[in-house]
């Protein structure tokens, strides 16, 4: 597949130069950037952070003059070069730097044309530029999860009551995806999941919430209640929990039983019987598992004997 190519447009107005590493660095990850421009009026001191690494990431700076007072001229240079650019072929996307919402309409346009467009700016940039764009990344919170990982530091600088979209509501969006277009309402690969969680949500990024991967994100505390998530050779699946047994509960009464047993060792068999006594609606298909025995013996906790059918706890498990 061919890769993509991208142009780079940065609003120097809206966005400061030290985010410059992080613009480039994001945007490789999904294509090329064949064209590499900022615009801005030189001449003002306040440009002066931008001049020292221009020369530096190989960006063309394009000069505009503000001709009448407290009109941005910056914005119609901008546009009309995205316009420019759209018109010549060269690209099959833009990344539009800026958190400046007269950019919604340009974003809005240039998806028209067929165009994947990503936006970057900080949490003040307004919701209509951020829906505007396929993808919006969160500069400032990114650099700030960034900066404390480098520093290995064990206080969090990006809480996740400054994410943009608050658990509970990803957690409803996700339960609500799956059931309407999951494998017969139940369950989702999490690519997939998570690409069309992408598209209600463009600044959704589990990195936002401190996670590197999707399914870390999914394991988390807030969605146990919700989803479960099995993991095979070349695929994670996220079912739906039914009901309010959690796979998590399921496991706890698992050992509980154990420990109370003889030798801390059970048939397979009678296990279930016990779970389906204090948990009527028990179903391991909801959780992901074709066989009880499968699943137990994933708990780390319990050792399965395939040939006397028995479940027994490890060594260290026992107390």
């Amino acid at each position: 597949m061919e890769e993509k190519k991208f142009a780079l447009l940065i609003d120097s107005d809206n966005i400061s130069a030290g985010y410059i590493k992080l613009i480039l660095d994001e945007l490789s990850k999904y294509g090329t950037v064949t064209y590499k421009r900022i615009y801005g009026d030189w001449t003002r001191s306040n440009a002066a952070k931008w001049k020292d690494v221009l020369l530096a990431n190989s960006i063309n700076p394009v000069q505009q003059y503000s001709y009448t007072s407290g009109k941005n001229a910056t914005d119609s240079a901008m546009i009309i070069d995205a316009m420019d650019i759209l018109y010549s072929g060269h690209v099959s996307g833009f990344c539009l730097a800026s958190s400046d919402s007269d950019f919604t309409r340009l974003a809005m346009r240039l998806r028209e044309s067929g165009m994947y467009v990503i936006g970057m700016g900080e949490r003040k940039t307004p919701e209509p530029f951020r829906s505007a764009c396929e993808k919006f990344v969160l500069l400032d919170l990114l650099a700030n999860v960034e900066s404390a990982q480098s520093a290995a530091s064990s206080k969090k600088s990006a809480t996740v009551e400054d994410a943009l979209t608050p658990l509970s509501e990803i957690e409803q969006a996700i339960v609500r995806i799956i059931s309407d277009n999951g494998d017969d309402g139940t369950s989702m690969d999490i690519g997939e999941l998570g690409s069309r969680l992408s598209k209600m949500y463009p600044s959704f990024d589990v990195r936002n919430y401190e996670y590197t991967k999707f399914s870390k994100f999914l394991e988390a505390a807030e969605f146990k209640k919700s989803i479960s998530l099995k993991f095979s050779e070349s695929t994670v699946t996220a079912y739906l929990q039914t009901g309010n047994v959690t796979l998590e509960d399921i496991r706890q009464e698992v050992i509980s039983i154990l420990r109370n047993c003889e030798n801390h060792v059970i048939n397979v068999g009678e296990l279930n019987q016990k779970l389906m006594r204090k948990y009527p609606d028990f179903n391991i298909a909801s959780y992901g598992y074709a066989k009880f025995s499968k699943m137990v013996g994933d708990f780390k906790e319990c050792k399965l004997s395939n040939a006397s059918k028995n479940i027994s706890l490890k060594n260290g498990n026992v107390k």
